[in-house]
């Protein structure tokens, strides 16, 4: 006895994130790079100089999980923190050059998978998966900020 219908929903949206995940992992592991790695490494070569508190704002996670991430992307020579020149007890992270060369791959990357994704899909079926893709979005922010007042 299956706990969950193959073919329902559910099941098939976890079947393509599980794929889209694997191959966003196989191509990043050719760059040297973490799954969790690129949101962060973007946002940094859009708006550098950003504190640790708001990087994790921005991603929506705990100040010790940018710790450990920034840690390893600073060993790797992709950012620098230099003291915030106003308040010495604030850090500033930065991208490096070669932190900004990943990017240029990163941007590569995406766009080989959404072109994998959607290369037989029609503008109309785009239009409309980008749709129900936005309703998921808000029925599921919703449900999570009510999980939070409970």
């Amino acid at each position: 006895m299956e706990v969950i219908d193959p073919n329902s929903l559910y099941s098939l949206f976890l079947k393509v994130s599980r794929l889209h995940y694997l191959m966003t992992r196989e191509l990043l592991e050719k760059i040297n790079i973490y799954p969790g790695q690129p949101p962060l490494l973007l946002i940094l070569y859009k708006h550098g100089g950003q504190s640790q508190r708001e990087l994790a704002e921005r991603l929506k996670v705990k100040p010790a999980t940018i710790t450990v991430m920034l840690n390893r992307i600073e060993k790797a020579g992709l950012i620098v923190r230099k003291q915030d020149d106003n308040d010495q007890r604030i850090s500033r992270v930065y991208i490096t050059e070669k932190g900004r060369e990943i990017c240029s791959k990163l941007r590569e990357i995406i766009l080989t998978i959404d072109r994998e994704c959607f290369k037989d899909f029609n503008e109309q079926e785009k239009e409309t998966l980008a749709m129900l893709f936005q309703k998921m979005t808000i029925n599921l922010e919703k449900a999570l900020n009510n999980q939070r007042v409970k």
